[in-house]
């Protein structure tokens, strides 16, 4: 490889107690809050308010998986004020941020944004407003990249909301903020991230910045977040979880994912797999599959797992056994017959495409492992 290009506009700040910052980032504009309706979450936009006044408006119904739906009903409200926010505030996970983007490019109507996702045309109709990425949760990375994910639960659809304009102006990451989630959301952020990480190495956009980021943010994920799913209320190990999720978000801010991603989407439609599990149980086959790369994924490969890679796959196994993860498909509710119609499907389209491997290791690979 002699010619790529890396790029990440966000302006990073980190550590604990950094949400006492924010208010200096509103810089006395009018802004919104995007959040959820959880009390944890209303008593942290009340501390905001105290420090920055009071926000123009408080959208706090955000669900897991933002559909068009809710969205739509959620923009209704947005658009509603006599003047858009001069920023929005995004407090929480990975759906928050979603929204929040999705806001963001609303405009007066929400319907811009479903012609842009649907026929990807349309884009200068759409409205820029700048977003301050506050996660609460580590896995992701939305904060750093330039996209979103909103699904369509009708028609079993997930699209990504990608354009350039969406970075954040900001990604404010307080490990604080992260005590107390729950071993379940803990171990499947976590898991996300990890996925995000090593879907950025087998990747044909791969370069050797984002690579540097995928594999620093790898080794400690698969060293530290057994250790964090029992001992929750560590703030050291929240603080390293935290920043391998944000190393492992701009690796992928500029590859994007892969294969394991693009199995996974019609998995969370149609069995309701948690989006970090069902992108994670696969990483095993898909490593198998890949035990003899060469060049950058090769190489960064094994600075994660070793020099023998074929062992790669039965240690990536067992992490995800003593998580509780399963790497059957028929555990997470899918066939012998859909898992081969979903990974044919997954070949086709972008995740897939940025997969440097093929389907027949892939394949072969599963049964090997005994994946059917």
């Amino acid at each position: 490889m002699t010619n790529w290009t890396y790029n990440n506009p966000v302006n990073i700040i980190f550590g604990v107690g950094s949400f006492d910052r924010i208010n200096h980032l509103i810089a006395g504009r009018q802004y919104c809050v995007v959040t959820y309706g959880e009390p944890y979450f209303s008593s942290l936009t009340d501390k905001l308010a105290s420090s920055a006044g009071k926000p123009v408006m408080i959208v706090n119904d955000v669900a897991p998986n933002p559909d068009f739906a809710l969205l739509s009903a959620q923009a209704s409200r947005f658009i509603s004020l006599s003047s858009p926010p001069e920023v929005i505030v995004a407090l929480g996970g990975g759906s928050v941020i979603d929204t929040a983007k999705v806001l963001a490019s609303c405009g007066d109507d929400f319907e811009r944004v479903k012609t842009f996702l649907t026929s990807k045309s349309g884009e200068n109709n759409l409205s820029q407003i700048p977003i301050i990425a506050v996660p609460t949760t580590a896995g992701t990375g939305s904060e750093v990249t330039c996209w979103g994910t909103v699904w369509d639960s009708g028609s079993q659809h997930k699209y990504s909301l990608a354009r350039t304009i969406l970075y954040p102006t900001h990604a404010v990451i307080d490990p604080s903020l992260m005590l107390g989630k729950s071993r379940d959301l803990t171990i499947s952020t976590g898991l996300d991230a990890l996925s995000h990480a090593l879907e950025s190495l087998w990747n044909v956009n791969a370069n050797p910045v984002s690579a540097a980021f995928a594999v620093s943010a790898a080794k400690e994920i698969l060293e530290i977040l057994p250790r964090l799913s029992n001992e929750l209320q560590s703030l050291p190990l929240r603080t390293r979880m935290a920043q391998a999720s944000l190393m492992s978000g701009m690796a992928f801010s500029n590859t994007k994912t892969a294969i394991a991603h693009s199995i996974s989407y019609p998995i969370t439609l149609r069995h309701n797999v948690v989006h970090g599990i069902a992108c994670s149980f696969t990483l095993p086959a898909i490593l198998a599959s890949v035990a003899d790369a060469r060049g950058l994924c090769g190489s960064s490969l094994r600075q994660i797992f070793g020099e023998d890679l074929t062992l790669a796959p039965q240690r990536m196994a067992k992490f995800l056994e003593t998580l509780g993860v399963s790497i059957n498909p028929q555990d997470h509710g899918v066939s012998p017959e859909e898992w081969r119609s979903l990974v044919d499907t997954s070949f086709e389209g972008e995740r897939g495409l940025n997969f440097i491997g093929s389907r027949e290791k892939l394949y072969a690979s599963a049964e090997t492992l005994a994946i059917k």
